[in-house]
């Protein structure tokens, strides 16, 4: 039986699955572990990082993409 069902999940309001999604979510970045990266995205982020190393200058900052982000939903 697929958990949703057994657990009752699929009963759920959307809005109710979205609030369990992030309770979920939040659990999980409580934790101290950490969870193995497959080697193809140990392979991504070595990339990204010789990539940045390479081109230092070449980003973008997050309040950059924050604040543009923001302007075109109009927040």
């Amino acid at each position: 039986m697929p958990l949703l069902t057994e657990l009752h999940i699929d009963r759920l309001s959307v809005e109710d699955r979205l609030l369990l999604v992030e309770e979920i979510w939040d659990s999980i970045a409580q934790t101290q572990q950490t969870v193995p990266l497959s080697e193809s995205q140990q392979q991504e982020l070595e990339r990204r990082l010789r990539d940045q190393e390479q081109n230092p200058d070449d980003f973008v900052s997050w309040e950059t993409v924050k604040a543009a982000t923001l302007a075109r939903l109009s927040l």
